[in-house]
């Protein structure tokens, strides 16, 4: 009974003590918004990419003049535009990367910073141009075959002069999926088909007319969503360049 009554007069001593140190977290909320879009330059519309394909990156401004600062992170959407409804009022500097685009920013030779420095308080939009390693277009419509599958032709051209970042082409894919998200990101690979290029050869297809056609036969009397990408041997990220996706209809037997 003796031993009991000193366990429960500790534990309760470690509570009181426990309380009397905690203090109330009186902060609001982070609830201002940044959003905006990534244009591409090569389309003027924004940038075409995958779920994850592009980071937006912040750096606080308002403390300690930004140095030391540790970065946030959040993903762009498929169709290049950005929402982050979670920050607090500050001074950020803000860019894109990550992309398959030329990098906004680089810190080895030559260095590179064309970040923008935002106020973000309430409702803060921003807009970012971008150099596309490839611009990919769409030529004519997707055909859906007697066989059930589908025949796309598409063109896929350097998106940026910058030999720099004129990279070989290496492969073209066209992905299907039942959902408007198709990209390397999110297919089915039963359809889907990826031609690969060794070396240059894939340069010599830029700006022609090249078509693919799916694997497999697509089920019937249903739809699909298709898209091309296109990538080049950019040695970071190797992330693809896209057309808009766009839908087909497999009739039924």
């Amino acid at each position: 009974m003796k031993r009991f009554s000193i366990h429960t007069f500790i534990t309760g001593l470690a509570i009181v003590l426990l309380s009397a140190c905690a203090k109330n977290d009186n902060y609001e909320e982070p609830s201002e918004t940044l959003t905006g879009r990534i244009i591409d330059n090569s389309t003027g519309q924004p940038i075409q990419t995958e779920s994850a394909g592009i980071r937006m990156r912040l750096e606080e401004q308002t403390w300690n003049n930004g140095t030391g600062v540790i970065p946030q992170y959040f993903n762009v959407k498929p169709d290049g535009t950005f929402n982050n409804s979670r920050l607090f009022k500050g001074t950020y500097k803000v860019y894109p990367m990550d992309g398959a685009f030329v990098p906004l920013v680089t810190t080895s030779d030559p260095i590179v910073d064309n970040s923008k420095t935002v106020d973000v308080s309430g409702v803060t939009s921003v807009e970012f141009n971008v150099d596309p390693f490839l611009k990919v277009e769409w030529v004519g419509e997707p055909v859906v075959n007697a066989d059930k599958t589908v025949t796309v032709q598409c063109r896929f051209t350097r998106g940026t002069a910058n030999p720099a970042y004129q990279f070989n082409v290496t492969d073209v894919f066209l992905y299907v999926s039942t959902t408007p998200f198709v990209s390397n990101a999110s297919y089915d690979n039963r359809y889907s088909n990826q031609v690969k290029y060794s070396g240059t050869a894939g340069n010599a297809l830029l700006g022609q007319t090249v078509s693919i056609t799916t694997k497999g036969t697509l089920g019937a009397s249903r739809t699909y969503y298709v898209r091309v990408g296109a990538r080049t041997a950019d040695n970071v990220n190797k992330r693809y360049n896209y057309n808009e996706p766009k839908l087909v209809s497999i009739p039924g037997v």
